[in-house]
């Protein structure tokens, strides 16, 4: 909104100053500044608000060591978190670009769903929150839609960079026509570029109009992952949280780097048009992020529920697919990762013994990955910090593969 109001005094009235709304890098600052405030302003009201209707969680004894003490900690911050990203969005970003549309379809989506859970472990009592089925219905909903609209949206497009003999004399002449596609990025390999639609080359040579039979199942794919790894990340006080700032705070880079043309022409990487803008969203995510750890720190003040996780995960992944690094997620987040596969080797090899033997065994003390390390006898706080230095590590590997291939 304020974008639109300062480019109309810039235009009409030639107010001072209001020419500084046309730069991203200026909105975005702002738009961190002004979600940090939000949540930390506000979010104790909220905590409050929520002490006092006794939205609190309800913890089973694992053996866990402080665990018990947790009980009754409100629950459902994610709350926080969604609207301070969304409103600096509202103010600063430019809503008719469509990866703001994308973006902010994602926070609601994966908020509602995420909110539901809450609510019927909360009000109703459900141990187990939404069932898994609905879960992945509405993953799987949500991938259908974001695949949709970059698959077929106009104004979702790329320039590839064309193959000069010599240093073009223009920056514009770098880059080709801007022209629908469904090619990413592969890290660490020179030429690094691949096309999905080659997968389907066998039907024909009509495959490249088919090439969304790839894309959108891969998006569906995407995005239940990453927003599961969240999900299963949040166990602990501070570890989602700082893990999620640490993966967005270098999406950050790449959607300012894939946006801006002179940056992208020097390092040789994909220019995507109108994709610089979700540098606003990015900084508002952020900023809300860093803004809950304010609260959610050992001991948390408040939990962010499935209301958060979800919500994180799914708006990390419609980022990476955004911005065509989704190839570079297992690197970036390497911690969701991790505790994805923690479960799925712990259930799975439990599952195998018990068949074999007679008796499961297991792998891990406990799992997800971080519960295996409280049961070894370290203090969360220091799991916590240790995870986010190796969250630190993944990302500056991550932004290294602008440059190294």
């Amino acid at each position: 909104m304020l974008y639109y109001l300062f480019e109309y005094l810039e235009q009409h009235y030639h107010l001072s100053g209001a020419g500084l709304f046309q730069f991203i890098t200026f909105r975005s600052a702002l738009a961190f500044v002004f979600s940090l405030l939000i949540s930390m302003l506000f979010g104790k009201r909220i905590i409050n608000f929520l002490r006092k209707k006794q939205i609190g969680e309800s913890v089973r004894d694992l053996g866990l060591q402080g665990q018990i003490e947790k009980e009754g900690t409100p629950t459902m911050g994610g709350i926080i978190i969604i609207l301070a990203t969304i409103l600096p969005v509202l103010f600063l970003a430019k809503l008719a670009n469509i990866y703001i549309i994308i973006l902010l379809i994602s926070t609601l989506w994966m908020g509602a769903i995420g909110f539901m859970d809450d609510y019927l472990k909360i009000y109703k009592k459900n141990k187990d929150g939404l069932k898994g089925r609905f879960k992945i219905l509405g993953q799987v909903g949500l991938g259908i839609i974001v695949g949709s609209m970059l698959y077929f949206h106009p104004k979702v497009q790329m320039k590839e960079e064309l193959q000069l003999t010599q240093h073009p004399t223009a920056i514009t002449e770098a880059f080709g026509k801007a022209e629908k596609s469904v090619k990413t990025t592969v890290p660490f390999l020179k030429g690094n570029q691949l096309d999905y639609a080659y997968f389907i080359s066998f039907i024909g040579d009509d495959y490249q109009k088919y090439a969304w039979l790839v894309f959108i199942p891969l998006v569906i794919f995407i995005i239940t992952a990453v927003s599961n790894g969240a999900n299963l990340t949040d166990g602990i006080d501070g570890l989602a949280a700082g893990s999620s700032a640490i993966i967005v705070g270098a999406l950050g880079i790449f959607t300012w780097v894939s946006g801006n043309i002179i940056v992208a022409d020097y390092l040789n990487v994909m220019y995507i048009p109108n994709s610089g803008e979700m540098t606003v969203f990015v900084s508002a995510f952020a900023g809300a992020l860093v803004g809950f750890l304010w609260f959610n720190t050992y001991p948390a003040q408040i939990f962010m529920g499935d209301t958060g996780s979800l919500t994180i995960g799914g708006i990390i992944a419609v980022l990476a697919i955004a911005v065509r690094k989704e190839l570079l997620i297992p690197i970036l987040a390497g911690i969701f990762l991790a505790e994805n596969l923690s479960v799925l080797v712990q259930v799975a090899y439990f599952k195998y013994t018990r068949k074999r033997y007679g008796v499961g065994k297991r792998i891990f003390l406990m799992s997800p990955l971080h519960h295996h390390y409280q049961k070894k006898g370290y203090h969360e706080s220091k799991i916590v910090v240790r995870f986010w230095i190796i969250g630190i590590m993944l990302a500056v590997v991550s932004i290294i593969t602008l440059k190294v291939r």
